[in-house]
Parts: structure tokens; sequence; C-alpha cells
């Protein structure tokens, strides 16, 4: 005999409550066989299943747990199995808890373990989905209609299709191929697994082609790039749910083809099909993608309008199109007006600022998210290292890449390891770079091509042709980026005969046609050797039109071997595809300065303020404790800008003892030789410099990154810096690096 219970007090803060019994009602006892449960109305009318349905959190549902413990219910399968599904199935779930839950159970039911391949098929670990769905088959319980959904769904994220299609077999011998979401879920598992036959196969066997099957097959012709294949499909289709148009517009996202998107986005409209959130979603981010600024603000408008704000997931996907469509102002309100920023939050505001080039911004919101205790993840980290790499951050990424060998050590995430190794190499760590690169258990082609890229920057020519030759040894076929690294180590060296010989490579044992950078690699490589009649010979060859960067490289390799006539040719070419870059005209007015054409020089300086056209300031970066200061030239705005001056005059009197004289033909204005000395003394990697001399210990190695090209004088100055102050100084210009030691450089003044 079992009583009715009436719950007489509940404390909602605390999650307890008391129980009276009617004094009318007999003794009751409330503990049941293990294996059997009471009548299933009593269950669902019991206090302790209201309490269930109120848990927040896995603290909650350990407090209920106790009262199910309290009342005799941890002997109801009923009971039990909400207990695991709360655990397995709840966004905040803890599987280690369901399953110590499942292993106590004596005979679980199908309902049991449907939770649990559920739960599993939704977390990091679908293939543990498919050892319990063997366990239920030898637990003697039938799989059903729930069970294989997400059986197939496991199937396709480990990427399993012979699994898969022996478990087909089971759904065939229990008769559920017709039913429809285990129909759905099959052609969803070939068709993400790239089985697009097995699929089709079987969506045309059946006879319930509804809205999901069409959807699943669609899903899996977009993802495999077949996305004619899907449209034909969905103009097929009977009926469009919301859910089949967000499946079209999403391929079409995700291949690129973002005005079909947008399109298709304006007819699901028309027709009145209301947008849901996922809808939204693929078209901010076909917007993002496409720079499409009006048509994202419209969409906005259209969420705000019809009451979906606030919605986190919406607002994360409008500051990413936002940063990425360069409205930085309005991501920046929409985060800072979010009163709980999760993690794809800060993940797609640091990702807009290091889209947009604002690196400095980046790495403030990457600090702040860690004052918050926000965890960041793989996405986070792939997002801020490219900003280290920039503003040559080193100690910030040598902290990532510790929190990467705690974190991640067996994460196959090669991205985040060769975004690491680019890190190291545009840092200056290319002996850091290369650890991380050889402790790679697999190597891709694009680890491979940074690698070769970075060695390249270095000047390590050699070094980088061997490790091209190691990589088509082992069978992996170059992409036409390596060859562009390749060149480049080639260019850097000076290695003439061994460029042209990789280029013919390129071209006859590849079949690669070369393109801009290709050629561009090739004319650099032959105007830095003053090999100007080849060069012209090759852009003469040339299929396309040469692009700005291969005249500017021609018109600095005038600028260095003093070519007055080509340099002006060049020029001339260079204006006309880019008329308003006042680094062209600078060059010239350099060549024209070198020659003593004080007239034209004055002329193009003329032309250039006439314009209002001015040459992009030269800037000098360098990290002191994780901090990154910028330097301009003659700076003083910087908190310890006395300090540095003093320590500029120091270095400029070691200098002078030293024999150095600076070179002021480079310093290409009508002013008297002394005034000429003091600017090219307040350059900004001097500044830089120095600031790292008062900043570090002795014999601690500076890293400067600077956004020009390096000028001959603070070469020459740097490299009797490193030898008077027993320091290695290695500087990033715009085309490479320099390890100044013992005063000598390695680009042995070839650069």
């Amino acid at each position: 005999m079992i009583s009715r219970l009436i719950v007489s007090n509940y404390n909602t803060k605390t999650m307890t409550f008391t129980f009276s019994i009617p004094s009318t009602a007999p003794l009751t006892i409330l503990h049941f066989l293990p294996g059997t449960d009471p009548p299933y109305k009593l269950l669902q009318t019991h206090p302790s299943f209201a309490l269930l349905s109120k848990c927040k959190n896995m603290e909650d549902l350990k407090k209920v747990h106790s009262q199910f413990i309290k009342f005799g219910l941890h002997n109801s399968q009923f009971a039990l199995s909400k207990l695991v599904e709360f655990c397995a199935v709840n966004p905040k779930d803890d599987l280690s808890y369901a399953l110590s839950i499942f292993n106590t159970t004596e005979n679980p039911n199908h309902v049991m373990f449907n939770m649990i391949i559920r739960g599993y098929s939704l977390s990091e670990y679908p293939n543990l989905a498919i050892e319990f769905y063997e366990k239920l088959l030898f637990s003697g319980n039938l799989p059903n209609s729930y069970t294989f959904p997400f059986v197939f769904k496991s199937c396709a994220k480990i990427m399993d299709t012979q699994m898969g299609k022996m478990i087909h077999g089971h759904v065939f011998k229990l008769g559920l191929m017709n039913d429809v979401y285990v129909h759905a879920s099959l052609i969803n598992m070939y068709a993400q697994n790239g089985e697009l036959d097995d699929a089709r196969l079987v969506f045309d066997k059946s006879s319930k082609r509804d809205a999901v099957s069409f959807t699943a097959l669609i899903n899996g012709h977009a993802l495999k790039g077949r996305v004619d294949d899907a449209r034909k499909l969905f103009d097929e289709m009977p009926v469009r749910d919301v859910v089949s148009w967000n499946a079209m517009i999403s391929g079409y996202t995700q291949m690129g083809w973002f005005e079909e998107a947008l399109m298709l986005f304006e007819e699901m409209r028309n027709v009145n099909v209301t947008p849901s959130v996922s809808t939204l979603l693929s078209v901010l981010s076909a917007c993002a993608r496409a720079g499409e600024l009006k048509l994202g603000s419209r969409v906005r408008s259209w969420i705000e309008n019809h009451g979906l704000g606030p919605n986190i997931r919406l607002v994360n996907a409008l500051i990413d199109m936002y940063a990425k469509c360069g409205n930085l102002d309005s991501a920046r309100d929409l985060f800072e007006g979010l009163e709980e920023k999760d993690l794809v939050s800060w993940n797609v505001m640091i990702g807009g600022y290091t889209h947009t080039g604002n690196y400095r911004e980046a790495l403030a919101v990457f600090h702040r998210m860690q004052q918050a205790n926000m965890a960041p993840n793989d996405v986070t980290l792939l997002t801020i290292l490219p900003a280290c790499a920039h503003l040559g951050a080193l100690d910030l990424g040598k902290w990532i890449h510790a929190y990467i060998n705690k974190h991640y050590q067996h994460l196959q995430n090669t991205s985040l390891w060769t975004t690491l190794i680019n890190m190291y190499a545009k840092c200056g760590a290319i002996t850091a770079a290369k650890q991380v690169f050889q402790g790679m258990k697999t190597k891709t082609l694009a680890s491979y091509n940074v690698m070769i890229s970075g060695l390249a920057m270095h000047g390590d020519a050699y070094e980088a042709l061997e490790l091209f030759r190691k990589m088509t040894e082992e069978g992996m076929k170059p992409d036409d980026i390596t060859f562009v690294s390749v060149l480049t180590a080639c260019s850097h060296a000076g290695l003439v005969d061994l460029g042209q010989e990789y280029f013919n490579t390129m071209i006859q044992s590849y079949n690669y046609t070369p393109k801009l950078q290709h050629y561009g690699c090739m004319i650099d490589l032959l105007g830095r050797a003053g090999k100007f009649d080849e060069a012209m010979a090759m852009i003469e060859s040339m299929d396309m039109k040469p692009d700005g960067a291969i005249w500017g490289s021609l018109l600095g390799a005038c600028r260095i071997h003093k070519n007055l006539e080509l340099g002006e040719y060049a020029a001339k070419n260079l204006f006309e595809l880019e008329r308003e870059n006042p680094g062209a005209y600078v060059l010239l007015s350099n060549i024209y300065a070198g020659a003593g054409e004080w007239d034209k020089v004055a002329l193009i300086r003329t032309f250039l303020n006439d314009k209002g056209m001015k040459k992009v300031p030269g800037c000098t970066s360098i990290e002191i404790d994780r901090v990154v200061h910028e330097f301009l030239v003659s700076d003083r705005t910087h908190p310890q800008s006395n300090d540095i001056y003093k320590m500029l005059d120091e270095v400029d009197r070691l200098l002078e003892m030293a024999g150095h004289v600076p070179d002021t033909s480079e310093v290409h204005y009508e002013m008297d030789e002394e005034w000429k000395e003091g600017k090219l003394s307040e350059h900004s990697e001097k500044l830089a410099i120095a600031f790292g001399l008062i900043s570090t210990k002795p014999g601690t190695t500076l890293r400067i990154v600077k956004n020009l090209r390096v000028c001959g004088n603070c070469h020459e100055a740097t490299k009797l810096i490193s030898k008077i102050f027993n320091r290695e100084i290695i500087a990033r210009d715009r085309n490479r690096f320099h390890h100044f030691k013992d005063g000598v450089c390695s680009c042995t003044d070839y650069w």
C-alpha cells in the first residue's frame, strides 16, 4: 500500500522540503525492490520530480538525488533514468555522475542506455557512444527508434562509415527503416562521411521522403562541396521548412558563395518563412565574410524588431559581422553591452581586432579575458597568436605555448601547432620554432610551409632548402605557397642560380603555372643581384600584367644599385597602378637624391605636400614583461622618455668612440649635416633598443619589430651596439630578420 505524499513546505533557496502524510493514511513503505517501479502515475506526481525540473546545476541535482534515496525512489528505474538524463543531456552536463548512477543500477533498462548514448554523442567522446551501444546489445535490451539517431550521429562524428553500415543492418532487421528520425539520421551519417551514393540510395528507397530526409541529403552535398546538387534537391522539395532553408543557406556560406546565400535569405523572407536563430547565424556569417555591412545591419534591425534579443549567440554573430566589416565601434559597443560574456564573445572580439590589424587592441582584450578568469580554448589561441606574431610579443607567445602544453598536449590540432611555429618564427625565436616543428607527431603541408617561410625570413636559406628537400623525399607534394617560401629564401641569400632552378622545377616537375607572387620573388631576386636585363626579360615574358609589388621591388633594387633610368621607368608603371602610394614617390626621391638631382627631389616633395600624401612613419615595437611598447622617430611620448634619451646619448657616445660615422646620404633633405645626424640617432629602432637596454638585465636578447625596411645607417649602428653592449639584437623589418651579434649581422649586409 503506497500512500499519497503532500508537500507541506519547500524552500527554493536551499532546495529542502518536508512531507506530511494524511492522518487517515496507513503507515507506508516507500522502498521498492531493485528493478521494479511503482505505478507510473504515482511517480509522475511525486514532489521530488517537480524539484528535478527546477534543477539548474549538478549541485542542485545531487540534493534531489539525496531526496530520491530518502524516499526510496533510488530503486525506481524511471527515477534513475531521469537523473541520468539530466546529467547526460543538460548543457552543463556531468557524464561521470551519470555513469556512476548507471553503473550502480541493477539491470539498467534501454531508456538509461539511450540517455548515456545520447550524452556521449553530444560530447567530445562520441566513440564511447558506440561502445555503449554494444553494451546495450549484450545486456539483452533492444535498441529502438530513440537509440539510432544518436548512434548514427556518433558514427558521423568519428567518420566510421563501416560501423555505420553494420548498425544500418540492425535498423533493417528491427524494421525501423521507415521511422522518420532513424531514416534521416542514417542519411545524415552517410552524407557527412562523404558517402553520398549510399545516402542517396537510402533516400530513394524510402517511402517517406519528408523535409528531414531532404535536409539531411542537402547538408551532405553541401559539406562535400556539391552545392549545385544540393540546390537541385532543395528545389525538388515539395514542402520546405525552415530547417531546409537553413541547410541551403548554410551550405552556400560554407562554400564561400555569400551572394547566393544572401539572395536565398531574401527569397526565404519573400515567401514568408520566418527565419530561425540558425538562419540568422548563417546569414550574419555570410555578411561578415562578404563584407555586407548594410545587410548585416538590416538583419540586426530584424532581430531587434522581432524580439529575438538579447540572444547571446546572435549578439556574438553581430559582433563578428561588425568587426569583420570594419565597423569596430559597433562591435565594441555590443561587446561591452553584454552583461555576461561567454567564451565566444571574447573570441569574436579578439578575432575582430586581429582580422582588422588592430593587434594591440586584440592583446588588450585577451588580457581582460584573463583577468575575468575566462579560460581560453583553441579558437582563442589560434586568434591571439597572430597578434603576438605581428607585434613580436614573444613573452605572451611563450605563455600560450605553456598553456597549450598543459591543456592541449594530446589535441591533434595541427593548425594550433602550425600557428605556434609561425608565432615563434615571426617573433625572432627561430630555434623555438624548429623545436615545435620537430616535436609535431603529424606534419602537414601547412606546417612545412610555415617552417620553410620562417627559415627564409631569418636568412637561413640553405636550411630552408634542405627542409624542402626532406619534405619532397617524404612524398609530400609542395603547393604554390611552398614555392613562394623557397624562392624567398633564395632571394634573401642572393642565390640566383638556385632560385632559377627551383622556379623551373615548379613549372616543369610540378606543372604549376607561376602566379604573380612567384614572378615577384624572381624579379626581386634578380633585381637585388643587379641583373636588371634578366629581370626586365622576365617581366616582359609574363602572361599577366605586373602588379604594384613587382614594380615596387624593381624600384627598390634600382635604389640599391643607383639605376636612375630603370628606376624612373619602374616608378612610372608603379604610379599608374598605385597613384596614391607615397612610398613609391619616396623611393624615387631617394634615387634622385642619390644621383644628386635635388631639383627633382624638391618637385616630388612639393607634389606630396600638395596632395597631402605622407610617408608611412617608421614605427618600432619591443616587448618588455609581456607589454608591447611602440616608438616613432623622435618619439618623446613614452613615460620613461627622459631615461631613454639619456641612454640614447650614451649609445651615440660609445658609437662615436668605436669609430661609427653616421651615413647622412640616406637622409634626403636639404639640411645641415649636424641636423641630419640628429634625425638618424632618433630613428624608432634606436629608441626601442635604448629602452630595451635600460629595461632588461645585461646579456638579455633584445627583439624589435619595425614596420619599414631598416635603413643602412641603423643597420651599421646596431651591429656595433650588439658588440659594445654584448647583446644579441634580433630585428624584424618589413622584409626579413636581422640577427645582430658580436658586431656582425646574419644577413651579411645583403638585404
